[in-house]
């Protein structure tokens, strides 16, 4: 009922001339969804490991690397080009040492400095650290503590544990935004995302880094997920769709950010301030921004609601504004009517998860849905994650696969209204497998050509990414709607989760992440064509009638809301709610 009011204050057409209150919030909360980018990709760069080798027990006289001899190590890097070489050095006592690795070995007989050496050796561990290449990186959290060799494992998770504090944040502070309201939860977060993020610059050793980080990444998800809730319930019903979608906009805007810094900085604590401080405008007037009026009515706090909407009206220049006593009484009628004709209210708390798969249609449905939320997810992480080791500048690469996101979320919105959800899916997360397999065939040193057949890869994911949370919720009844989004959610983070693993596969193969991308990828596409199209068919309101929408094209065509209940537009308005309190 209060979403009707809302919708006298903006429109799709007059959000930004018009509805000043609406366009200030919105875009005032979406800034620092720009944080939320930064720190979930701020590993690409922080984590990296630099060529190196063993360190050495003395002074270096020289050094020899194949047929190049030079005075100093660091003179040496510009000519390491793999994994297997070694550096020759003889040291001021007269020693000659072969540097590997992750080993070093003393030559027995030191009479002339050769590369090539036949005789005897005697191999010793890295026991005086390691010696890194400096050219790119001055310093990251792989050279501050040695994450390389028998320790590579511990560099390996910084990224998976931040995703698993990306999955608990969602999930608690979901939880917490419906309990305490959403603007404590997004002072909260906003507030934690810029301490904790100065706080992991500032780390003594590797283990308080990975818990500040793990803090950092849930009270990021946390404001993801009540950001797309908070804006939501701002603004109407005609322009949530886009509203939502560029969300999602923003955090890539991140995501470019994270390669800008990235380029300009060269040490990762101070890359990690500079990031950090990148929203500071956002936590100093985050608390300027109010309670939404749909959580405060809800809590039945009528007069803090009403002054609420009298602040819209004063900004928007709306003469009338909305009565919360008159919402009340039409809700209280609403609600008796709701009591007498539907016996399903009270047993709507009993639905578990098991409801998803109470027939075979459902059941297929529900395992076709997730597919997508896990393939998605991952092949959004693993062209992100490996754009920096696709060749040529790093830096400008991420900052490209970002950029592409902008414009695909105009096409996914557009594709959504126009041809529908499930026939703009399927040929997505077709082409997303058809680019993955075309990259296998692209020469390595056709560095450009791969980075735009990955833009285009990303392009396609993120269309698809984009869409399925409109389309989950569209799929299922009212009964267990929010189950069927809160579960394709972890679904979701379980492919982000795996995606760094995932990326680690290049040393096995290269091309061993983009197989597994392009496999889920056509799977999920070939599933899809079994789904329902959801475009302009009214919402089920039980699993019988989602069951039915699934088996005929004209099933419940003529099934629409009653025109006059209140209880099947409060249904409508959670809905739409629900379609948009998940997070990437």
């Amino acid at each position: 009922i209060f979403f009707s009011c809302i919708e006298c204050f903006s429109s799709v057409n007059f959000f930004l001339s018009l509805y000043r209150f609406q366009a200030c919030v919105y875009f005032a909360s979406v800034f620092q969804a720009m944080s939320c980018g930064i720190h979930y990709l701020a590993s690409v760069f922080m984590a990296v490991t630099p060529n190196f080798v063993c360190g050495i027990p003395g002074n270096v006289s020289s050094v020899l690397f194949y047929n190049s001899s030079e005075s100093s190590i660091e003179d040496i890097w510009t000519l390491w080009t793999s994994t297997e070489n070694y550096i020759v050095v003889r040291l001021e006592n007269g020693e000659i040492w072969e540097l590997n690795q992750c080993s070093r070995s003393k030559r027995e007989v030191s009479l002339d400095l050769a590369y090539e050496y036949k005789g005897n050796k005697s191999i010793f561990s890295c026991s005086d650290g390691f010696l890194y290449d400096d050219t790119k990186w001055k310093s990251t959290v792989v050279t501050q503590w040695d994450l390389v060799c028998d320790r590579e494992w511990l560099a390996k998770l910084i990224q998976p544990t931040f995703m698993l504090g990306v999955l608990i944040g969602a999930v608690i502070f979901g939880d917490i935004a419906d309990r305490l309201g959403r603007q404590r939860v997004i002072w909260f977060t906003s507030a934690g995302q810029f301490v904790f993020g100065i706080a992991v610059a500032f780390t003594f050793d590797y283990y308080s880094f990975v818990i500040v980080r793990f803090l950092l990444a849930m009270v990021s998800s946390g404001y993801l997920v009540v950001a797309f809730v908070y804006v939501t319930e701002f603004v109407g019903i005609k322009a949530r769709t886009w509203a939502s979608m560029h969300v999602h906009a923003f955090f890539a805007v991140g995501i470019m950010i994270v390669a800008l810094v990235g380029f300009l900085v060269r040490t990762w604590w101070v890359y990690q301030i500079f990031l950090s401080i990148a929203t500071l405008p956002f936590v100093l007037c985050c608390w300027m921004l109010p309670e939404t009026p749909f959580w405060l009515l809800s809590e039945e706090r009528y007069e803090d609601a009403q002054k609420v909407i009298n602040i819209m009206a004063r900004w928007n220049k709306v003469s009338t504004p909305c009565k919360v006593s008159e919402l009340c009484s039409v809700q209280q009628d609403d609600l008796v009517s709701g009591r007498m004709g539907d016996n399903d209210t009270s047993s709507a708390k009993k639905h578990n998860i098991l409801d998803l798969f109470c027939n075979w249609h459902i059941a297929r449905r529900t395992i076709t849905v997730w597919l997508i939320w896990f393939t998605g997810s991952l092949g959004y992480y693993v062209f992100s994650l490996s754009s920096v080791s696709l060749g040529g500048n790093e830096y400008l690469n991420l900052f490209l696969i970002g950029a592409v996101e902008l414009p695909c979320y105009v096409i996914a919105c557009i594709g959504m209204d126009k041809l529908g959800r499930r026939n703009t899916l399927i040929p997505f997360l077709i082409l997303s497998a058809l680019i993955c397999v075309l990259i296998m065939f692209i020469p390595q040193d056709f560095n450009i050509l791969i980075v735009l057949a990955n833009m285009a890869g990303k392009f396609s994911i993120g269309v698809a990414f984009g869409l399925i949370y409109l389309y989950t919720a569209e799929l299922y009844p009212t009964i267990v709607r929010s189950l069927a989004v809160g579960s394709g959610s972890m679904m979701c983070r379980a492919g982000s989760v795996v995606a760094p693993f995932c990326v680690y596969l290049r040393s096995v193969w290269i091309f061993m992440p983009l197989l597994l991308v392009g496999i889920m990828a056509l799977l999920s596409g070939i599933l899809t064509i079994m789904l329902p199209e959801t475009l302009g068919k009214p919402l089920t309101n039980t699993l019988a009638e989602a069951t039915e929408m699934g088996r005929s094209k004209k099933s419940c065509s003529g099934k629409t809301p009653p025109a006059h209940s209140g209880a099947a537009l409060e249904k409508i308005e959670m809905f739409c709610q629900e379609t948009v309190s998940t997070e990437k």
